[in-house]
């Protein structure tokens, strides 16, 4: 089965890719800016990769994003991240990336579209490996804030392929952001929101009435509404679900009692997708394995999942018939 998963071409809807920071990346970044970080190795800082909840996670987060200064720093970071992704049989990357946390550290929008963009292409041209950016607003930040930052982005609008909705979930419900989706929808830019991780259902239903999202980042806790459940499986929303992030922060505490195998049962669309690997204990391939273990799903089941994420792809359609032939010739 290990062998199988790793040749499965797999597509990753959600991921943070300020969250694939590795400590070994960090601390070569921090070398090159000069920048003293409060570890003393590789192995401290790797220590410090351990949480009790999502706020705990974001504290350690946004220190480690601290050694991103330069288009080079972006750069360096999504190629380190496409090559592992790459190695294990990931065809396309959806990456989310957080321009708030950028701004406020005085690295300007600009800085960060140039290093992703490079890193695109180059993972492209070197990997065959294709991407789509994600330009997420932080929920705990004011909605005003963000509207600024999509009008900010309007000379990078062409280059995104939706906007997103991130960090802590408690108390910050979508609703607050209904203005700056509109504009976005008016754009022409799709829209996605996390909602149901740590926050209720009904967060889920207000991305789906209030932002006109056409995915939702996790979901897991749909499964508290019944009548929110087949709206989901009617509409074929698809939830990203990340099973090892949950873990991590608690959402369940072991994998064997994720929600997973009852929101399969239930018909919805699903996909599995890695979050923020540096800190949750690895990437597609360890996500779809550790369900394997837990679940004891078979190959067919894993299938259908590769095959969600490729249709709910922000790729052209030629991109899309071409990852299906993949993953029909894969055996």
């Amino acid at each position: 089965m290990h062998d199988f998963l790793k040749r499965l071409p797999k597509a990753e809807l959600h991921l943070h890719i300020e969250g694939s920071l590795e400590p070994e990346l960090m601390f070569t970044l921090a070398e090159r800016n000069g920048i003293e970080l409060p570890y003393a190795s590789v192995e401290e800082a790797r220590a410090a990769y351990d949480f009790t909840d999502l706020q705990s996670f974001l504290d350690v987060y946004f220190q480690g994003m601290s050694v991103l200064r330069t288009a080079e720093d972006f750069h360096d970071l999504a190629m380190d991240y496409f090559r592992r992704a790459s190695g294990e049989g990931v065809v396309h990357v959806e990456m989310h990336f957080d321009p708030q946390a950028h701004l406020a550290r005085g690295v300007g929008l600009s800085v960060v579209m140039e290093g992703l963009d490079l890193a695109r292409r180059h993972a492209e041209r070197e990997l065959g490996l294709s991407s789509a950016l994600i330009m997420a607003f932080l929920r705990d930040r004011p909605a005003e804030e963000a509207m600024s930052v999509l009008e900010m982005a309007a000379p990078y609008w062409e280059m995104l392929d939706a906007v997103g909705l991130d960090s802590a979930e408690h108390g910050n419900p979508p609703a607050r952001f209904r203005e700056v989706y509109e504009r976005a929808r008016r754009l022409g830019i799709p829209r996605v929101a996390h909602a149901g991780e740590e926050g209720p259902a009904d967060y889920i239903r207000e991305a789906l009435d209030l932002l006109d999202v056409c995915r939702i980042d996790h979901g897991v806790r749909c499964l508290e509404d019944p009548a929110l459940v087949s709206r989901l499986r009617d509409e074929g929303i698809v939830l990203t679900v990340c099973p090892l992030s949950n873990v991590r922060l608690k959402v369940v505490e072991r994998l064997a009692d994720h929600p997973l195998p009852r929101l399969l049962d239930a018909g919805l669309k699903l996909t599995l997708n890695s979050d923020d690997p540096a800190y949750f204990g690895g990437g597609m391939l360890a996500n779809f394995e550790a369900c394997h273990h837990a679940f004891g799903w078979d190959e067919a089941v894993f299938r259908r999942l590769a095959a969600n994420a490729i249709e709910a792809a922000f790729i052209s359609d030629e991109r899309r018939v071409a990852l299906r032939r993949q993953l029909a010739a894969c055996h």
